[in-house]
């Protein structure tokens, strides 16, 4: 069950991740890296607890923190050191279709002992990640993603640049990763939700701040199923961005930060505890199942500043196209299936081919394959406004490719500080407006990023001509 609270809390819109990262020297012409999925080993419990075989990129979990510029050519080698075939999304960028890392569907998938090289230029300054898209469950599950941060042109005034990008990992008691992935109870409900979170790929340890400074926090939820509502006790974190897209800044209801999985956040976070006390960072989403996450233990040295540090300033934009809302077409897109009142499927005897979920009544499989038949087929650079209603007893994190969308409306009431976002968070029942400009040529996947219920059916195509 979910709390009533965590249930108001959709309508804020928000996300979450965690890791701290300095920003790297990096040619000005163009950002060249390599990375490698191998298997690998992970203290995720931290010492004594023993290491847990893994799948990781370059040996890390999370995998190495990309940074680049705004407006830098990028290129990325991936070499697949699996023995099963693999393939990187770049989650939220907005990029060329050849690029998006759909198997099947944009590119062959990269074969074990094979390389594929990813180029494109990140329009968008902000919070972003990767991971898998082919055998998502199990490999995401397992320990593939990381971090990709696009920096402003300009350095934004803060006094660090934290990451937290939390995991969510279900561990037997020898510490090794459970077995049981695509479990078909687990996929009709809520997922397949572990029993261990972890902060940058290690059980949390307190967090160590300074009184008086001022935090760029930013949240990557990489978690296959579990949704995050993060209570920063004594503290007032500030959006400034949802989905690395910024925000008109503003204080989330209840001081709840909520996170669907796929979804990020970026807040401001004014240190104004008390030196040498500690401050607990609680998860509060699942009802009767609060838990501290962490703790901000405040260092006992003199503030860094005795005043605070002013009000938050609005990031500088980003370049998305803006929907014509009086010419924009309208679209409803129902999602269906599931689990209803623990005994039965909803609509099961309705949906096209023999899923568990669906979009429309017709559910696609997997993590994406060539002639996936597209739900809507949009003129390139026509606007569109696209209402997504969620007809099942579970939350869903939908998230589009290759776009981003301005949220308009939840169950009919507008959402407020002109929020953007690649990810959006349905509650049962809900009705949720987005609006968007086709303006990215391809045939783009739109999906629960519940991963279970994406590989059984609630994905679809939508076709940007």
């Amino acid at each position: 069950m979910i709390s009533r609270r965590a249930f108001a809390l959709a309508g804020t819109g928000i996300v979450a991740a965690v890791a701290r990262t300095p920003r790297p020297a990096q040619a000005a012409d163009r950002y060249d890296h390599r990375i490698a999925a191998a298997p690998w080993w992970a203290n995720l419990r931290g010492a004594p607890g023993p290491a847990t075989a893994v799948w990781a990129y370059d040996g890390r979990v999370p995998g190495p923190v990309l940074r680049v510029r705004q407006g830098t050519p990028v290129r990325i080698a991936v070499e697949n050191r699996l023995d099963q075939d693999t393939t990187v999304h770049w989650h939220g960028i907005r990029l060329p279709f050849a690029m998006d890392g759909v198997p099947g569907l944009t590119q062959p998938p990269i074969k074990p002992g094979g390389r594929f090289v990813y180029e494109f230029t990140p329009p968008d300054a902000g919070t972003f990640w990767y991971h898998p898209h082919a055998n998502s469950l199990q490999q995401i599950g397992r320990g593939l993603a990381g971090a990709l941060i696009v920096d402003e042109a300009e350095p934004v005034d803060v006094d660090r640049d934290v990451l937290w990008m939390l995991a969510d990992w279900r561990l037997t008691k020898e510490g090794q990763v459970a077995p049981g992935f695509g479990n078909a109870m687990e996929a009709a409900m809520s997922g397949r939700v572990g029993n261990t979170v972890t902060i940058n790929g290690a059980t949390p340890a307190d967090q160590p701040v300074r009184a008086g400074e001022r935090i760029r926090l930013r949240l990557v939820n990489a978690a296959l199923a579990r949704i995050m509502a993060l209570r920063f006790e004594g503290h007032r974190p500030v959006v400034v961005a949802v989905d690395g897209q910024p925000c008109q800044p503003f204080q989330p209801e209840e001081h709840l930060l909520l996170l669907g999985p796929a979804m990020r956040l970026d807040v401001m976070l004014d240190m104004q505890g008390e030196p040498g006390r500690r401050y607990p960072v609680i998860d509060d989403f699942y009802d009767g199942l609060a838990y501290p996450l962490t703790h901000l233990a405040y260092l006992r040295q003199e503030p860094l500043r005795r005043s605070g540090s002013g009000g938050v300033s609005t990031l500088p934009p980003n370049p998305l196209p803006i929907p014509d809302l009086d010419a924009a077409e309208r679209h409803e897109l129902v999602l269906q299936g599931g689990m209803m009142g623990g005994d039965a499927l909803a609509n099961a005897g309705k949906m096209q081919g023999s899923g568990i979920w669906a979009i429309n009544g017709v559910s696609m499989h997997g993590d994406g394959h060539a002639g996936m038949t597209p739900s809507l087929v949009l003129p390139r650079g026509t606007s569109h406004i696209l209402a997504l209603r969620n007809e099942t007893a579970w939350w869903h994190p939908m998230h589009l490719h290759g776009h981003s969308f301005l949220l308009l409306s939840r169950n009919g009431s507008n959402v407020p500080h002109q929020q953007w976002g690649d990810t959006v968070l349905l509650a049962p029942w809900e009705r949720v407006e987005i609006a968007f400009v086709a303006d990215n040529p391809g045939d783009w996947m739109l999906h629960c990023h519940v991963t279970d219920h994406q590989v059984t059916g609630m994905m679809t195509i939508l076709r940007v001509d």
